[in-house]
């Protein structure tokens, strides 16, 4: 957006490319129901799994891989020709010869079943040579599977077998390869849909967009919901994430969460908004911090802090806390999609596939950290408060549990913790009862039994 306007334009509405080719051909051929789109450029490769229905488009999911297009493609052809030529060590002025005739030559193959490359390099020396359709589909086929696993992926996020897809749309000059469309044929077991130009398909589902919001609104008026690539949460104590908007969910979108604090008296808190898969703050990406102040001070656990996270249709975010008592509220507006990039996106998610378990062990590991830490204030403050209550040998007892707890949290043995935890909660049973007793007795000192009654 910020591009667009350097550039002078006047920007209404951002729209990915999956979704302004459904737009295309949601409109132009009336169709309804679960799509795919597949989307094979010059650098990159993305899939889109979209419900399209009577005035609505629906983004399921996407992925894709930002390092495979079609330029792949011709690499293989130009080591193909190499080869078959006897040539190393090219010059760069050859090197783009033979890519260019490599390109022309993947091109004829379209329409047909050989193309001869014929050129003459810089020192004289002929290359002359036949490229069957079949020889290049043979060197291609694990480009092709590379497709497959982002396409795959998609579909277990969105829910879906490919049994339930009932097209999928082409999109990029890279899928005229009918090597391209025979494999998208085979994992889909369904004929793709080409009868829209793959490359003028996207430009008409933007200028139909842009037509729409230009106020030349039809009667058959249309909603797109698109998604959000990576979850967005906030931070909690112990470095968590806690995720409030879960990747792929449609925009525009709003959900809330409730929180509270963490210590006795706290009479602010800090909302740190982060982006991303992993468990950790430090793995996941910061995109703003901001204070709510204001907050009444009461015990622990006590307040309620409402967190309320939107994201508009441009996927603008727009966070807000709210405390629920006085009313005071404090928010923040941000791009998450600012400065990230499609590649930053796919390794975010791969990172978090490849670390999901250590993630998850990690989380348990703060999660009981956090608890330790909790109760060695709270029994902190009560040793504080009503010592007095004890005998030296419990009160020895109870320190020497809490000694327990913090060694064990210097280490990262969950398990370990989770059992100082119990001791010390089993060790301070009896006092708790003992304060409990006291502050009875305080409430009914002075009052008599019938005022009780009464």
């Amino acid at each position: 957006k910020d591009a667009a306007k350097l550039a002078g334009l006047n920007v209404l509405r951002l729209l990915n490319e999956p979704t302004a080719a459904a737009i295309a051909y949601g409109l132009d051929n009336a169709s309804e129901g679960v799509y795919a789109v597949y989307d094979l450029g010059g650098g990159t490769f993305d899939i889109s799994i979209l419900r399209l229905s009577k005035c609505v488009f629906e983004v399921l999911a996407t992925n894709g891989d930002s390092a495979l297009g079609g330029d792949d493609f011709d690499q293989r052809i130009y080591c193909w020709v190499l080869e078959q030529a006897g040539l190393s060590q090219l010059g760069v002025n050859d090197v783009r010869l033979l890519l260019t005739h490599a390109r022309t030559a993947k091109e004829q193959l379209t329409d047909n079943l050989q193309a001869q490359i014929t050129a003459v390099l810089s020192g004289g020396e002929l290359v002359d040579v036949t490229l069957t359709r079949e020889a290049f589909y043979d060197m291609t086929k694990n480009l092709l599977a590379r497709t497959m696993q982002p396409t795959r992926k998609a579909l277990r996020d969105a829910g879906l077998g490919v049994d339930e897809i009932k097209g999928v749309v082409m999109v990029g000059g890279s899928t005229r390869m009918p090597q391209v469309q025979r494999a998208v044929a085979e994992y889909f077991k369904q004929t793709p849909l080409t009868n829209l130009d793959p490359d003028k398909v996207v430009a008409l589902g933007a200028a139909i967009q842009a037509n729409v919001l230009a106020g030349n609104r039809s009667a058959d008026d249309w909603l797109l919901l698109d998604v959000i690539p990576l979850s967005l949460g906030i931070e909690t104590m112990g470095g968590l994430t806690e995720k409030i908007i879960p990747r792929n969910s449609t925009i525009p979108t709003a959900r809330a969460q409730e929180f509270t604090t963490y210590k006795d008296g706290q009479t602010a808190m800090s909302i740190h908004v982060m982006q991303g898969e992993r468990e950790l703050v430090s793995d996941c990406r910061s995109l703003a911090q901001f204070e709510l102040r204001g907050i009444p001070p009461m015990v622990a656990g006590a307040a309620r802090i409402r967190v309320t996270f939107q994201v508009d249709a441009d996927g603008l975010l727009s966070v807000s806390a709210r405390e629920m008592i006085t009313g005071h509220e404090s928010s923040i507006a941000v791009k998450p999609s600012y400065g990230l990039s499609d590649e930053a996106i796919t390794q975010m998610l791969k990172d978090s596939a490849q670390h999901a378990k250590d993630d998850m062990q990690a989380r348990a590991l703060r999660e009981q950290q956090v608890e330790a830490r909790q109760l060695l204030e709270a029994v902190g403050n009560a040793l504080q408060e009503d010592g007095a209550l004890l005998d030296s040998d419990s009160m020895a007892a109870i320190r020497a549990s809490m000694e327990g707890v913090r060694f064990l949290l210097e280490g990262e043995d969950q398990t370990a913790i989770k059992r100082a935890v119990e001791a010390l909660n089993q060790a301070t049973l009896a006092f708790a009862q003992a304060r409990m007793d006291k502050s009875v007795s305080g409430a009914l000192k002075g009052h008599k039994m019938s005022d009780l009654e009464s």
